[in-house]
């Protein structure tokens, strides 16, 4: 079992120590720039009621809330069924890990990120710090450690993602009636501590994290990262709390140690400067960045708008929208962590891979326009604004195809038309030649012009407006997916 000595021993002995000057030398992994695409799971015990979201085990017990009354009329009063009771209904008597990993690698995703343990305290793998796991209760199986297994047999990058330093607060109304969350609570309990709920934003909020809660979430992320090995650890974002902040410092430490001594480059990210910046990468909830960024960061989305866990009647994004703002965010410097929440019986539903296949679809014929590749100059051109921010991926984009996104590899430049267009024809205004108005992005030699789809290039020509393209329109009347042209620079 891992302990505070075994914690500490391994910063010791390490490169890496326990503050922001040592840690903010962990240089940004090159398989991380390289990969673009990954796929996030929510998965649990919430998965079981499946009705509002994943914040289910907390809302349960916030009483007139939707939840508190779907909750009575359908299993009872919280006295006599409450969250915990949930666990024996979850089976995952459908879940295989070959079939996830096949559709994961097909979606064209290169790395996996399964929640580990979400805020209801309920981890998904095997664990000695806590009976409260899928490897001991629910289906008796570990469910991390499968999936792991599974998905680096295909070919994926493994990461997990910790939720659980909102376990301080998220179980704490259930103390506000007659539920089955009373006091005392200990330690071993699923619920403990379930403390007040304050200001999700406020760095100071009271009450504060005590001493025993930070050690034992110290102890289950060190322990995840020394069981699994993960390549990459997410975090949510109260562990920008004040509270926190030696213990990040420690965990980030013993994490990169033991990534030094498995020889393999490993990231965190965090929201909200959870983390001194530099230290780890920058995530964007649900949203992304207008501009360019110098540094790699990641957008995290999910493919329902309403929900990260599967629910009845999940209100869903199309896989164009998603394929569309993956295409900004790679631009920008940036990955994109897309989000599926599979049934409480282990299937993922129907439109979940449907999105995920639609979206592979047009990644096997791209790929090079994505993977591997890095910003241009400018990210793109075009009318469409995008807005920045946190929980902005319900704000529709209406791009059209005036709207560019660039990305090169060596030699080779890739402007990625957000729509195909009408007529077939297509310019790039960034390789204009030089005018009289303005200095154009690129004022090199252009060798040649290919597309990467079944469209038919049927001329080109350079003047100061751009480089036009003509094409004879084939290959995407049916899809209207994003046109992509290999333009080979001198």
């Amino acid at each position: 079992m891992i302990t505070m000595k075994m914690i500490d021993q391994t910063i010791a002995d390490g490169p890496y120590k326990d503050n922001w000057d040592s840690l903010a030398g962990h240089p940004e992994p090159k398989w991380f720039r390289d990969a673009k695409f990954g796929i996030f799971i929510h998965w649990g015990v919430y998965s079981v009621p499946a009705f509002g979201s994943e914040w289910y085990p907390r809302n349960m017990y916030i009483r007139n809330s939707p939840e508190y009354e779907h909750h009575i009329r359908t299993y009872g009063l919280h006295k006599d069924f409450g969250y915990k009771d949930f666990i024996p209904l979850f089976q995952a008597e459908k879940f295989d890990p070959e079939a996830w990993a096949e559709l994961f690698r097909s979606s064209g995703a290169k790395y996996v990120v399964p929640v580990a343990e979400h805020h209801d305290g309920f981890q998904m793998y095997r664990s000695s710090l806590s009976h409260w796991n899928a490897a001991e209760m629910g289906p008796c199986r570990n469910i991390l450690g499968e999936l792991d297994d599974a998905c680096r047999k295909a070919g994926l990058t493994v990461g997990a993602s910790s939720h659980r330093a909102e376990h301080w607060f998220f179980m704490g109304h259930g103390k506000e009636f007659d539920s089955d969350i009373r006091e005392p609570l200990k330690k071993e309990d699923l619920y403990w501590p379930a403390m007040p709920e304050a200001d999700h934003m406020d760095l100071h909020s009271s009450p504060a994290p005590s001493k025993e809660f930070l050690e034992d979430w110290l102890l289950r992320t060190c322990e995840l990262v020394q069981e699994y090995q993960p390549r990459l650890i997410y975090f949510d974002w109260w562990i920008r709390h004040e509270t926190f902040r030696p213990y990040l410092k420690k965990f980030a430490a013993f994490y990169y140690n033991l990534a030094e001594k498995w020889q393999q480059e490993v990231l965190i990210c965090y929201k909200h400067d959870g983390f001194l910046f530099g230290t780890a990468v920058p995530d964007v909830e649900r949203g992304q960045f207008a501009s360019m960024k110098p540094y790699c960061w990641q957008s995290d989305t999910s493919v329902a708008l309403n929900s990260w866990g599967y629910t009845e009647g999940n209100r869903y994004r199309t896989g164009a929208e998603i394929l569309r703002d993956l295409i900004d965010i790679v631009s920008k410097n940036g990955c994109l962590l897309l989000n599926i929440g599979p049934k409480a019986d282990g299937t993922i539903p129907e439109e979940d891979s449907r999105i995920l296949k639609e979206i592979g679809a047009w990644l096997s014929r791209n790929e090079e326009a994505i993977y591997g590749t890095r910003p241009w100059k400018i990210f793109g051109e075009g009318p469409t604004e995008v807005t920045e921010g946190f929980f902005t991926d319900d704000i529709k984009k209406e791009f059209t195809s005036s709207d560019i996104r660039y990305t090169r590899r060596g030699s080779s430049l890739y402007a990625i038309f957000m729509q195909p267009s009408g007529d077939g024809q297509y310019c790039m205004p960034a390789l204009a030649e030089k005018n009289e108005k303005e200095k154009p992005v690129f004022q090199g030699l252009i060798r040649a012009v290919e597309t990467l789809g079944d469209m038919k290039i049927t001329g080109t020509y350079r003047d100061e407006n751009g480089l036009h393209v003509s094409t004879d329109g084939s290959g995407n009347s049916d899809d209207a997916l994003p046109v992509v042209f290999r333009v080979t620079l001198e």
